[in-house]
């Protein structure tokens, strides 16, 4: 378990963002992650690879509270997400609790998942009005502004049919940043686009590491983005971390054999 939690411009001592202990999530007989252990730092960007079937999205699915935990904890700047330790039982927390800190993770999914009725405002604005509080029109006042930070002003009244996919991805992006999450967990984002579009989308997540201190966890198969915004890059193989590094040394130099095969296959 990685027990440096130095935040990128913070100071050592600091609460990690994210823990992992010993977590463990099984489908059936299929054991997807086991014992798990890492943590992430506040302001850290740390990118997951890996092949398919790994667990890669797992992890992302339980933070989001989309999947149950079969065995361990995550933790969320030291609270405990959906289990904690009562002793030494293992006591699911109430729904209210965990919807409490589910508020500060956001995430950006591999489909846009907007909803088509609704315009691209409209999906922006959902959320904050009825989960975080906000007037309409303090949050529209702020999905403009996201939506000038992708690129897409002048869509703000348009409706995500018609839309390009790269151009929904981008929406998708606002609309997880217009909760102002402390968390951002993006999914394979670009693997729905055709290669024309990724560009776009991966430049306006670019933008969002370099202007805000938002904990990112990426699962990606482009390593050259990879390489570009993250703090620290974790190989999974088998539901288990098998080599951790910075990126110009995983990407360069990667000590396990596992590791060497994988990234001779995608680069």
């Amino acid at each position: 378990m990685s027990t440096d939690t130095t935040s990128p411009g913070g100071s050592t001592g600091d609460q990690p963002r994210i823990v992992m202990e010993d977590v463990s999530k099984k489908f059936g007989k299929n054991t997807v992650l086991d014992g798990l252990n890492f943590t992430v730092a506040r302001g850290e960007r740390v990118t997951l690879i890996g092949p398919s079937g790994s667990g890669k999205t797992t992890i992302l699915r339980l933070l989001m509270t989309l999947e149950d935990l079969t065995g361990g904890y995550i933790y969320i700047d030291g609270d405990p997400l959906t289990y904690a330790k009562r002793g030494n039982r293992r006591v699911k927390l109430p729904n209210k609790e965990v919807t409490q800190i589910r508020k500060r993770i956001g995430m950006v999914f591999q489909q846009f998942n907007l909803f088509p009725n609704m315009t691209v405002c409209e999906n922006i604005i959902e959320a904050p009005v009825h989960v975080l509080g906000q007037s309409k029109d303090e949050a529209r006042a702020k999905a403009a502004d996201l939506l000038d930070q992708v690129g897409l002003r002048d869509k703000i009244d348009a409706h995500p049919t018609s839309l390009s996919g790269g151009q929904q991805q981008r929406v998708a992006i606002a609309r997880a940043l217009a909760m102002e999450p402390e968390i951002l967990l993006l999914d394979e984002v670009t693997s729905a686009l055709d290669p024309e579009l990724v560009g776009d989308v991966l430049e306006v997540l670019r933008e969002v590491a370099r202007k805000t201190d938002i904990t990112m966890l990426l699962v990606t198969h482009e390593m050259q983005f990879a390489q570009d915004v993250s703090h620290r890059v974790l190989m999974f193989d088998e539901g288990r971390v098998i080599e951790e590094a910075k990126p110009e040394v995983m990407f360069n130099n990667p000590t396990h054999e596992r590791t060497k095969q994988f990234l001779q296959a995608v680069l």
